[in-house]
């Protein structure tokens, strides 16, 4: 399939005999984005790829009944957030450990990656964000790596640009500090 709009891909997908491969063409189109929203809000590779799985399934159920309230693209990330969100929550309630260990279980995560080099300002970054609280680390990475715009993320999580505003410019002051002092 050549590259469709989210239009054509609708309609293709309304369609039983293009349904399949409209469906193929939309995961290949979102998912990188799907995926990397994951990774920073969840750390682990493995984790990432079972939120952004459990994603396409959730799209997958409900596709036919989007009623293009929102562009299928906030649709898209709505459900890929909630997942993310569903899942944080999910480990909270597994661990007994404190907020503090589990902040500090995500930062040890990014460490052990592979390609991890402490030297280097974009593992700090990383480590950074994992230190922030899950709404502001939500916030940050739609509008730093997805370039969310603020109205398209205040209809995505329900709330007002201001108050994303505000968490973003938060978020941002403590992942400064966070990069020098360390």
């Amino acid at each position: 399939m050549t590259r469709y709009t989210d239009q054509q891909l609708l309609f293709e997908f309304r369609d039983p005999s293009t349904k399949d491969a409209a469906f193929t063409a939309l995961a290949k189109k979102y998912q990188e984005k799907i995926y990397w929203l994951a990774r920073r809000m969840v750390v682990s590779h493995e984790d990432a790829n079972d939120v952004a799985q459990n994603t396409f399934v959730r799209i997958w159920n409900g596709l036919e009944k989007f009623r293009e309230d929102s562009q299928l693209y906030t649709w898209i990330y709505r459900i890929a957030t909630n997942e993310c969100l569903s899942f944080l929550e999910q480990q909270k309630r597994k661990s007994l450990a404190s907020l503090s260990e589990q902040d500090q279980e995500r930062a040890e995560s990014v460490k052990a990656d592979a390609h991890f080099d402490a030297q280097k300002l974009e593992w700090k970054l990383e480590l950074a964000i994992q230190q922030l609280p899950e709404r502001q680390r939500l916030v940050f990475i739609l509008r730093y790596y997805q370039e969310m715009p603020y109205e398209q993320m205040s209809k995505l999580l329900e709330t007002s640009e201001g108050a994303l505003k505000a968490s973003y410019h938060h978020a941002a002051k403590k992942i400064e500090q966070y990069i020098l002092n360390h």
